[in-house]
């Protein structure tokens, strides 16, 4: 096992270059990232424009801007992804692109793992009981929920999802539901345990909007992949000698049963990640969704590139995590 994971690091070294290749171009080639300042007016001077060109080296080729990008050699001491430098941003000198994108991971982590273990958990539990009682009430009736948050735009239900907590406020006259940001304003007052307790609150609307939208697409295919393994040969072989159905679920069906959950739960990673733009618009958190919103908006390749390379490098890791659970999952896959 851990020569494959080896090697596997070693082909996601390659993948990863490709994928800042792709990154490099797509951004750099879909704007000029200093439009507003060449459309000021009066003018800007020529001077000013060749400055403002070679602070951010767009005076340079393109292969050069890439070399610059990956490596920083030949650059300003604020460029080289290698080196743990993201390149200058377009919004000035204080606003430094690493920093910036740390701070948003650690809030969107807390949104994304709560929100990944919620949907697992509801997916699994509702997949299995939907199989084992398939054509049922229960099974119909989890069968509708699942499409109905499945038919639902992302930005929709959690508009939705915020009203409702807003409502209930205003309804019960409390704060029982936090709509907007990731903490409160006094947070900076708080001890550890009201700080646990504010972040919690905070967490509930997001977290279950997200949540949603992945269990939905899970719980369908935990559905199908369990009624598949509870029809199949061994299970019935392990029924007829007398096992309780409890084992037979547990240790013989669900085990295998989950190999084709967890390929699609890390390929949905990229949902995910789509989903948090929206859903941290809607509930107004600083997390990698307004980051990569706000670099949108300011025209920032450079914040652009650091956001989309992270995504990517996400990616990859959850495949490699995927394959590597499958030799635990399922006993017969073994890598040599």
């Amino acid at each position: 096992m851990l020569v494959y994971t080896a090697r596997r690091f070693a082909v996601a070294i390659p993948v990863l270059l490709a994928a800042s290749v792709l990154v490099f171009l797509m951004v750099d080639l879909s704007g000029d990232p200093l439009s507003d300042l060449r459309m000021q007016q009066p003018p800007p001077s020529p001077e000013t424009i060749a400055a403002a060109e070679a602070r951010y080296y767009l005076d340079r080729s393109i292969p050069e801007r890439y070399w610059l990008w990956m490596t920083g050699i030949g650059g300003n001491g604020d460029i080289g992804l290698l080196q743990g430098k993201f390149g200058p941003s377009v919004r000035g000198g204080p606003f430094d692109i690493g920093e910036q994108l740390a701070s948003g991971i650690s809030i969107t982590i807390r949104l994304v793992s709560a929100a990944i273990v919620m949907a697992l958990g509801l997916a699994i539990v509702s997949g299995v009981i939907s199989a084992m009682r398939q054509y049922s009430k229960l099974d119909y009736t989890l069968t509708f929920i699942g499409f109905l948050a499945l038919a639902m735009p992302t930005f929709w239900l959690g508009a939705l999802i915020r009203e409702g907590g807003l409502w209930f406020n205003k309804t019960t006259d409390t704060s029982f539901f936090y709509t907007i940001g990731a903490n409160s304003a006094r947070v900076s007052n708080m001890t550890g345990w009201e700080y646990f307790l504010d972040s919690a609150g905070h967490l509930v609307l997001p977290t279950v909007t997200l949540m949603l939208t992945s269990y939905a697409a899970w719980s369908r295919y935990q559905r199908t992949s369990m009624l598949e393994v509870l029809n199949s040969d061994y299970v019935r072989l392990a029924r007829a000698k007398g096992v309780r159905n409890s084992v037979v679920v547990r240790r013989h069906a669900l085990r295998t049963a989950l190999i084709p959950l967890v390929t699609v739960a890390t390929i949905g990673i990229v949902g995910i990640l789509e989903g948090v733009v929206i859903i941290e618009t809607i509930f107004q958190w600083r997390g990698l969704g307004y980051f990569f919103i706000e670099a949108v908006k300011a025209k920032d390749t450079f914040a652009l590139m650091a956001w989309l390379m992270l995504s990517g490098t996400l990616v990859v890791l959850a495949n490699l995590i995927a394959d590597v659970l499958y030799g635990v999952l399922d006993p017969r896959i073994r890598y040599e």
